[in-house]
């Protein structure tokens, strides 16, 4: 079976004991950039389709992707969280569901 696409770091083990031959590579920098991006798309849309215990499942592994991409900039998720919290304060949450229609002149 043929896939293409950035894998957790244990998959090729996992796939190996189930006595299987995983074929894969180290991507380059910007590589793995360019996966890591292709992957939060993809875990965006997984959220999108799950429910219940499998939308958490699918948060947690958007939130690994999201982390990744923070490393790539030197960050770690606590740098993440005081950029949000510092939103939060000037520009609030979505938790009042404001949905905004129209501003007029």
């Amino acid at each position: 079976m043929t896939y293409k696409k950035l894998v957790r770091d244990n998959i090729p083990d996992i796939i190996a004991k189930n006595g299987e031959k995983p074929i894969f590579r180290i991507l380059s920098d910007e590589e793995y950039k360019k996966e890591l991006e292709k992957k939060l798309l993809e875990e965006c849309n997984e959220v999108i389709n799950a429910d219940g215990n499998d939308r958490v499942e699918e948060l947690a592994d958007l939130l690994e992707v999201v982390m990744c991409l923070a490393k790539l900039q030197n960050k770690k998720i606590n740098d993440i969280l005081k950029v949000s919290e510092i939103k939060r304060d000037k520009r609030g949450t979505f938790a009042k569901k404001i949905y905004l229609e129209n501003v007029e002149k």
